[in-house]
C-alpha cells in the first residue's frame, strides 16, 4: 500500500470520527435542551428544533426494527470500507472518499443511537413544508448520497470503477 493511500485512509478515519462526534454532540444538545420541552423556533414558520425519538427509518417507516436497521447499516459500512480500501489513490477519487465517509458517518451516528437507546434522536423540523423531523446524521447520508449519484452519473466514467472488479485480469489492465 502506497504512502499516499495510507494518508487517504487516515484522512478518512479522522474525518469519520469528526462527523460522528458532530452528530452525537448535536443529538446530546437536543436531548438536554429539547426533550420534554416545546419546539424551539429558528426561523418562524420555516425551521424549528423539535425533539423526537424515532424508532423507525426515514419518515418513521418500519417502526421497532432495530436488528434489521443495524444489520443493513453494518452491510453498507462493510461495502464502504471495501470501496475506500480498494479505491486508487488518484486525486480524482478524493470526492468519492469524502462522500462515502459522510455516508458512513451518518450510518454510524444513527447506529450508535439505535444500539444505545433503541431509537434515533431527531430534532430538525422544516415547518414550512411539514418535512419529517430528522438529524445531522440523516443530512450526512442524504446530501452525500445525492451528490454521489450525480458524481457517478455525470463525472466519473464507467472504467473509473474498474478497481471494484473481482476479475484479476481487468484489475491488472488498470495498472
Amino acid at each position: 500500500m502506497s504512502k499516499r493511500k495510507i494518508l487517504f485512509l487516515i484522512f478518512d478515519f479522522v474525518f469519520l470520527v469528526l462527523l460522528v462526534l458532530g452528530d452525537q454532540l448535536t443529538k446530546h444538545i437536543a436531548v438536554l435542551k429539547l426533550k420534554d420541552g416545546p419546539a424551539f423556533s429558528i426561523i418562524d414558520g420555516v425551521l424549528e428544533f423539535n425533539y423526537l425519538e424515532n424508532r423507525g427509518a426515514a419518515f418513521g417507516m418500519l417502526q421497532n426494527q432495530k436488528i434489521f436497521f443495524v444489520f443493513v447499516a453494518a452491510i453498507f459500512l462493510c461495502v464502504i470500507i471495501y470501496v475506500l480500501v480498494k479505491a486508487p489513490d488518484d486525486k480524482k477519487y478524493t470526492r468519492l472518499h469524502i462522500l462515502l465517509v459522510m455516508i458512513a458517518g451518518g450510518a454510524i451516528g444513527n447506529m450508535i443511537d439505535r444500539l444505545r437507546l433503541d431509537y434515533v434522536v431527531d430534532f430538525i423540523y422544516i415547518v414550512l413544508i411539514h418535512f419529517p423531523i430528522f438529524n445531522v446524521a440523516d443530512m450526512y447520508v442524504t446530501f452525500s448520497t445525492a451528490i454521489l449519484v450525480v458524481q457517478v452519473l455525470f463525472i466519473y466514467k464507467e472504467n473509473d470503477f474498474n478497481f471494484l472488479s473481482f476479475n484479476k485480469k481487468k484489475v491488472r489492465e488498470l495498472k
